[in-house]
């Protein structure tokens, strides 16, 4: 809606009071707001979302905290990647207005007790493996919403299990902010971006490249009226003779709820209907992906 460029580091909030005030002084000139939640380490994936936010609202936040409520004990917390003043000029670049980083003591202080659960749609795929993701998602979430009040927010179709998950508990906690889900940007050679993605080495690196090409073929294969069982476990054993060291699930989902299509084949006229899910573990690293059945 509105153009921006600067050389300078976007404005920087750390504390819910200033992000309120800074907001509120933009919604007392009439101006829309646009929110952006990321742990950092940015790339073009986070920086689409800020430039899908800029092109619909007037002024953009986005924020920078490195959750440690969606990482279990074993996880990478410790060694995700950091580079503040390098995300910083990353965000103005694409249109970001103001920076809210929070640490931790802001956004859980002393005595902090409550969560947030969305059941049903949490429970499969990423959150089998992960359980405690999706309430470290839905409770942060739920707090930045809460903090920003924007009027619109923006989340990267490639976490879509996660996009989902918040869609459902804005619409059950009625609360008054619009979720936009913005396409998942990809590498050449088509794996998706992902901030994980810099702890693979050069060889895990080249073998990574094959999901998408593997994902494709299985979704053409569906769309052309193969079996969704044969063809999904023929696809999970070429991730793994290709060099994946596992698969996580390779599964095709309907996209509105997530409920499993597992038999038989699919009706041309359901294929919209559908995306294909996949988690695959290379090395130390996790990666996902997903993508429809429509336009193949």
């Amino acid at each position: 809606m509105s153009s921006h460029s600067s050389d300078s580091m976007p404005a920087v909030s750390r504390s819910v009071k200033d992000l309120r005030e800074n907001v509120s002084s933009w919604r007392k000139h009439g101006l829309k707001v646009a929110f952006v939640p990321t742990m950092g380490a940015l790339h073009e994936g986070h920086l689409s979302l800020v430039e899908l936010a800029r092109n619909k609202a007037d002024k953009v936040v986005a924020s920078i905290f490195i959750n440690p409520r969606q990482f279990a004990a074993h996880e990478d917390l410790d060694t995700y990647p950091r580079n503040e003043t390098e995300d910083l000029m990353k965000l103005v670049t694409a249109g970001c207005d103001l920076a809210f980083l929070p640490d931790a003591e802001e956004m859980y202080p002393q005595g902090y007790s409550t969560s947030v659960a969305v059941d049903g749609l949490s429970r499969d795929l990423c959150g089998l493996s992960r359980p405690h993701f999706f309430g470290g998602v839905a409770t942060v979430v739920c707090k930045l919403l809460n903090q920003c009040q924007p009027d619109i927010a923006i989340f990267g179709e490639k976490d879509y299990q996660q996009l989902l998950v918040i869609k459902r508990m804005v619409r059950d906690l009625d609360m008054p902010v619009s979720i936009i889900g913005g396409p998942i940007i990809r590498e050449e050679d088509g794996l998706a971006m992902s901030s994980r993605n810099a702890y693979l080495s050069s060889a895990e690196r080249e073998v990574a490249g094959k999901l998408n090409r593997i994902m494709t073929s299985a979704i053409n294969e569906i769309a052309t009226g193969a079996d969704i069982q044969v063809t999904l476990q023929r696809a999970t054993n070429t991730l793994l003779t290709e060099g994946f060291d596992r698969v996580d699930y390779f599964e095709l989902r309907r996209k509105a709820d997530l409920s499993f299509i597992d038999k038989g084949t699919l009706p041309a006229a359901q294929l919209d209907t559908a995306r294909l899910f996949a988690a695959v573990i290379i090395g130390k690293t996790r990666l996902i992906d997903n993508m429809p059945l429509s336009g193949t």
